[in-house]
């Protein structure tokens, strides 16, 4: 079974969000948009198959990175993210809440074993 097929994005807490992601529009070019800035790219060699990586600032005192206290969070892309899940759970592993489903596809948070939370998003092409 394949687990992670990728990078869907990388979150982190700074003192100022918005100020953070203009400085990255202007400094180093990034699209940016209210929510940070996408990266598209092709999945498979003949170019037909889109993906995406969210790259996000957010306040120093979200709460979204909770149960975790480190300043930032990967997402990564998974597949078949309902038995992924039911693995982790066979292998022990910190599932923090319940799978949800939105437009653009399921997400699911988890624990590394140093505490670290993760984002696993399975993305409905």
């Amino acid at each position: 079974m394949k687990k992670v097929t990728g990078i869907g994005g990388v979150f982190f807490k700074c003192k100022d969000p918005k100020k953070v992601t203009e400085w990255y529009q202007k400094h180093l070019g990034l699209n940016t948009n209210p929510y940070g800035a996408s990266f598209e790219w092709y999945e498979d060699a003949d170019g037909t198959k889109k993906g995406q990586t969210q790259w996000t600032p957010f306040p120093e005192t979200t709460k979204y990175f909770e149960p975790s206290s480190k300043d930032f969070m990967i997402n990564y892309r998974v597949e078949n993210l309902e038995a992924l899940v039911e693995e982790l759970k066979k292998e022990n592993v910190t599932i923090v809440d319940s799978i949800e489903t939105y437009d653009y596809g399921k997400f699911v948070h988890i624990l590394d074993m140093e505490g670290n939370k993760i984002q696993l998003w399975e993305p409905i092409d």
